[in-house]
């Protein structure tokens, strides 16, 4: 997955997948996309970056079930009290973490420590793309190890999405992503 620059397969699929046509926001500009970056000291991993600019600001019909957010938005039920997001500090999992009932399983973490990371999971390192309702969000990675890959962010823990993460066929990123839900697939279509 090439994060830096957009592949020309990645492009022609997001393009037909959202075309001028459609019922998607416009794009932002590279203007408008470089003052997001700027304003959160972070780049956006290609080919996501490309198509903010050049292909869509967002889309009411998907993915995911509740449509996907422009980089500053969040979902409805995102809630007010929750911290300012920092999508330039970095993401802090490489790997797929559970925190819910963490504390009746035997583990040694202290529960201030999961609330601290937990907060950082959902404010720090991603830019969030939108909902599936109920605390299901999906992220993508702006910033470290996991720099372009989608994770599944809720209230019971937080997990990495592509096929080599398991779980699902899907290619990795956002163009993995956007390909897997615009073929009708579920997103977990490999358990």
């Amino acid at each position: 997955m090439n994060t830096e620059r957009a592949s020309p397969e990645d492009l022609a699929l997001l393009r037909a997948t959202f075309p001028a046509a459609g019922d998607h926001r416009p794009p932002l500009g590279r203007e408008a996309v470089r003052a997001f970056e700027a304003a959160h000291g972070t780049v956006l991993p290609e080919p996501y970056r490309t198509f903010l600019a050049e292909i869509a600001g967002g889309s009411p019909s998907g993915p995911p079930a509740y449509g996907l957010l422009g980089p500053a938005e969040l979902p409805a039920d995102w809630g007010d009290d929750r911290p300012r997001r920092e999508p330039g500090l970095p993401f802090p999992l490489t790997a797929p973490f559970m925190w819910e009932g963490r504390a009746w399983e035997e583990d040694d973490t202290d529960l201030e420590e999961i609330d601290a990371l937990m907060d950082r999971v959902f404010d720090h390192g991603s830019v969030v793309l939108g909902t599936d309702g109920c605390g299901m969000n999906w992220h993508l990675v702006v910033t470290g190890p996991h720099r372009g890959h989608i994770w599944l962010v809720t209230g019971e823990g937080a997990d990495p999405f592509g096929a080599e993460f398991g779980g699902t066929t899907a290619g990795s990123g956002f163009a993995g992503w956007v390909r897997h839900w615009a073929e009708g697939k579920d997103w977990y279509d490999a358990l």
